[in-house]
């Protein structure tokens, strides 16, 4: 009868070492959830940077396709096309 006894609050004992070791240690565990909260947020973060990206660069296509004000600037800036008639001048600072 004494053994017994001993029995069942022993088995709880290492039942919660091992509940207590889990929420440390295992997996789900609290440094684990911290890494993942920080990954994700990492994520998120650039995941919102693509999005701008993705709208800045969906708007210069939309003005490509729709007008040919953005060609003939885009031309100027990084072609150095002129119209003719036209005296180039490039100023350095």
């Amino acid at each position: 009868m004494i053994v017994g006894s001993r029995v069942v609050p022993v088995l709880l004992i290492v039942l919660l070492i091992i509940v207590h070791a889990q929420l440390w240690i295992g997996r789900g565990s609290l440094p684990s959830v911290n890494e993942m909260q920080r990954r994700l947020s990492e994520q998120a973060a650039l995941n919102a940077k693509a999005e701008a990206d993705n709208a800045r660069l969906a708007a210069e296509v939309k003005d490509l396709r729709e007008g040919l004000e953005m060609v003939e600037e885009k031309a100027r800036e990084e072609l150095g096309m002129v119209k003719p008639n036209e005296i180039f001048v490039q100023v350095t600072r």
